[in-house]
C-alpha cells in the first residue's frame, strides 16, 4: 500500500512490529531515541530500532523530545498519511496527532483500559494477571485512553519473565497490527471508545524499583524476579554487597522471620511476611550468575549471615 508512514519505536518491543509494517506500506521515516551509553563501559549505543531502520535505508531522526523545531519540521517533511507508535517513550503532543490524515495508530502491550501507561507487561506479572495481550489504538491527547480498533488476547502461563512475556506481545502485536492495518485504511473499521471506568495505570520502572522487600509475601517477591528480568532486575544487600536474583520460588509451608536467613533443599532461602523466597539463580556483584546450591557452597556461613 502506497501509504506515507512514519514508524516511532525505540526498544526490542519495536523491532518486530517495524519489521512487518514496512513489508505493507511505505514507512518515510522512523523517530527514535538518542544513543544512550550502556554497559560498564558506558558506551554510546543506538535503539535497536534505529539499529533495524539503518539496515533497511529508512531514514531516522533521534529527538530528546519530539517537540523540539527541527523533529517537527522534518516530521513534516515526510508528510505522513499514517503514523504507528510502539513503545515509543515520548508522549505525541495535539500537533502530531492532528498532522496524519489517517491518525496515529499505538500498539500497546496490553487489554486497554487495562494497564495504562509505561509498563503494561511487567505489571501484568506483578499483579498475577491470568491473561493479558496486545491493543490496537487510535491516540488522542489522554495516555493511551483513546478509541480501540482490536485486542488480541494471550495466558500468562507461569512462570514467564517480563522479557519473554515482551517479546511474545511484541511478535503477536506485529501480526494483529499488519491483519487490520488494511481495513483500517480502507475505512472498514470504526475505532469503539475505551471503558474509562476499569481504567488501570503503570508507572516508568526505576533501577531501585527492583530492591525486595521482604515484609512482602514470598510470592509477589517471585513475581518481582519474573517482572523485572531483564531489566532493572531483582536484588537484595548482603552485607555492603549486592545480590541479583535471576530465578526464585516460593516455599509456603515454613512460618519464617522476615530477612531472616535459611536452607531449603540445599539452597539458600530468605524469610518473608508470608514463607520462604528460595534463591535457585543469583549472580553476586562482580560474579557471573550462579546455582543458589553453589553459592550455598562459598558460603557455608549462610544462616549466620546478615542482609
Amino acid at each position: 500500500m502506497d501509504i506515507r508512514t512514519v514508524f516511532m519505536g525505540s526498544p526490542d518491543f519495536s523491532v518486530p512490529i517495524l519489521t512487518e509494517l514496512q513489508k505493507i506500506v511505505h514507512v518515510v521515516g522512523v523517530v527514535t531515541q538518542p544513543d544512550r551509553p550502556a554497559g560498564r563501559g558506558r558506551v554510546m549505543q543506538s535503539p535497536p530500532v534505529k539499529l533495524l531502520a539503518d539496515s533497511l535505508l529508512i531514514p531516522t531522526i533521534q529527538p530528546e523530545r519530539l517537540s523540539e523545531p527541527w523533529a517537527m519540521q522534518k516530521l513534516a517533511e515526510w508528510s505522513p498519511d499514517l503514523v504507528v507508535v510502539a513503545a515509543f517513550g515520548q508522549i505525541l503532543k495535539k500537533e502530531v496527532l492532528d498532522m496524519p490524515l489517517l491518525g496515529c495508530l499505538n500498539v500497546h502491550a496490553s487489554l486497554l483500559p487495562r494497564w495504562r501507561g509505561a509498563s503494561p507487561v511487567q505489571a501484568a506479572i506483578l499483579h498475577g494477571d491470568l491473561s493479558t495481550g496486545v491493543t490496537i489504538m487510535k491516540m488522542d491527547v489522554g495516555l493511551d485512553d483513546g478509541p480501540i480498533l482490536t485486542l488480541r488476547e494471550i495466558s500468562i502461563r507461569e512462570p514467564i519473565t517480563g522479557g519473554a512475556l515482551s517479546d511474545n506481545l511484541s511478535m503477536l502485536g506485529a501480526k494483529t497490527l499488519v491483519e487490520i492495518l488494511p481495513s483500517y485504511i480502507n475505512g472498514m473499521i470504526a475505532p469503539y471508545p475505551q471503558d474509562h471506568t476499569n481504567a488501570t495505570y503503570t508507572k516508568k520502572i526505576k533501577k531501585s524499583d527492583g530492591l525486595l522487600d521482604f515484609t512482602l509475601p514470598a510470592q509477589d517477591l517471585v513475581r518481582k524476579v519474573l517482572a523485572y528480568n531483564p531489566w532493572p532486575g531483582a536484588f537484595f544487600s548482603l552485607g555492603d554487597k549486592l545480590i541479583r536474583v535471576h530465578e526464585a520460588h516460593a516455599h509456603d509451608t515454613f512460618e519464617a522471620e522476615p530477612n531472616a536467613h535459611y536452607i531449603v533443599n540445599d539452597r539458600p532461602a530468605l524469610g518473608t511476611s508470608n514463607g520462604l523466597l528460595v534463591l535457585d539463580l543469583i549472580q553476586p556483584a562482580g560474579r557471573q550468575p550462579m546455582p543458589g546450591i553453589a553459592f550455598l557452597n562459598g558460603h557455608p556461613d549462610w544462616l549466620k549471615m546478615e542482609n
